[in-house]
């Protein structure tokens, strides 16, 4: 495939990142599997990334991600800086086919604004969609760019100026889901487990109450903020009540922590990761919000652990009611699905990850979405006019010329 694509990651993270990053692994998920198609890729994104690709656009020599802390106005220009380097770098080449952007609003904003001459665009929304109104109510984008959801349920909330400019939905995917149907399945523990960022829309206040309540251990397993372990947020004193993730977490989910029953352990990655996912009994997702994507759902099926979640955003797309998980639209209700996850089959899980959450999968569907954007963008691109070849033949002088000579070509003029 002849396919030159500019992989836009953006400045917060590494790719892939040390530990917690959802926008970055998928990026770090996708690309392999886009060059393997015969992709070439073109990574922006900061310097201390270890992501193969064909070449790399860096403005920023490490993630910016810590410097989300201060206030906005020290921080709002770090996203457009990167950009820049993105801009800088489609306008002084003709080799990109295409841009794959993945930076919240500031990606799709300049991509939108760099008129027709720019290349094609595709913008993947990972995030809730009320954000941002003035800018998702009023999109423009005209026939050169275009965005994607991460599931359906996603993009059906959407305004209607952003649901224009979609050209569907793809899941996400996991490296975890090739041939997770092959594997021999873990041992499985007593614990529950929460995997992901700690703030209100995930829920982990309900889930450390649950436990507390059942006498069921309960692992919780991200970051607060920007504090990846316990004892960096206890070294950073009053100040990181600051964030709001921090103090949600010290207000409604610490004092259900009690370091046996229920622990908080921080950002764990890797093997560890891993391994804590595929020991649980159940992964549980007890969301207050209407989840876009699932990440740590699709990982949670391919490690063969059982979902129990409320049934809000993707969930229902992802999971299987009685078979890959249970669902309920009542949060009082969970306590009883938990108790009844460990009848869940593990190898079904992974037999669903393996057919629907591989990387492979992924890929071809973005593929096929880019060839989809490039054809919309050509067939609104105007007509090009050849440049004639000059030879000793006079040109025809224009209507209401002075009566010089314009130029000299062979061959035929188009007409006027």
């Amino acid at each position: 495939m002849s396919l030159t694509v500019l992989m836009n990651a953006g400045p917060w993270l590494s790719v892939p990142p040390p530990g917690y990053g959802g926008i970055e692994n998928v990026v770090a998920t996708l690309v392999p599997e886009l060059r393997r198609l015969g992709v070439r890729v073109v990574l922006a994104s900061v310097e201390t990334s270890t992501l193969a690709a064909e070449e790399r656009i860096s403005v920023f020599p490490d993630g910016q991600f810590a410097a989300l802390q201060r206030p906005y106005n020290q921080v709002c220009g770090i996203a457009q800086a990167h950009l820049a380097g993105v801009v800088r770098a489609v306008r002084t080449r003709d080799d990109i086919d295409l841009v794959h952007d993945h930076v919240e609003a500031v990606g799709l904003a300049t991509l939108a604004a760099m008129g027709p001459d720019a290349p094609p665009a595709l913008h993947t929304l990972h995030w809730d969609l009320a954000k941002h109104p003035a800018l998702y109510g009023h999109l423009d984008g005209g026939d050169r760019v275009r965005v994607n959801g991460v599931s359906a349920s996603q993009l059906a909330r959407a305004p209607r100026a952003l649901r224009e400019h979609s050209v569907g939905h793809v899941h996400l995917a996991t490296p975890l889901a090739v041939d997770a149907d092959r594997r021999k399945p873990p041992a499985k523990g007593g614990y529950l487990l929460i995997l992901g960022r700690v703030n209100p829309g995930k829920g982990q206040d309900v889930g450390a109450r649950l436990a507390q309540r059942l006498r069921m251990p309960l692992v919780l397993a991200g970051p607060v903020g920007p504090y990846h372990r316990p004892a960096d947020l206890a070294a950073a004193g009053d100040e990181a009540r600051q964030n709001p993730d921090v103090r949600f977490f010290l207000d409604e989910v610490a004092p259900h922590v009690d370091g046996d029953l229920v622990r908080w352990i921080g950002t764990v990655a890797g093997q560890e990761r891993d391994d804590l996912l595929a020991g649980a009994r159940a992964a549980l997702f007890p969301l207050r919000w209407e989840e876009p994507g699932g990440t740590a759902v699709v990982e949670s099926l391919a490690l063969g652990t059982p979902v129990v979640a409320t049934a809000r955003g993707c969930l229902p797309e992802l999971v299987e009611h009685g078979r890959t998980g249970l669902l309920t639209t009542d949060e009082d209700e969970l306590a009883d699905l938990v108790s009844a996850a460990g009848r869940l089959d593990p190898d079904e899980c992974r037999r669903e990850a393996a057919a629907r959450f591989t990387p492979a999968v992924m890929a071809q569907r973005y593929v096929e979405l880019y060839e989809r954007v490039r054809a919309t963008a050509a067939a609104a691109a105007p007509p090009t006019v050849p440049t004639a070849r000059l030879t000793g033949a006079a040109l025809p002088r224009p209507a209401g010329g002075s009566g010089a000579t314009v130029g000299t070509a062979t061959g035929d003029l188009l007409p006027a």
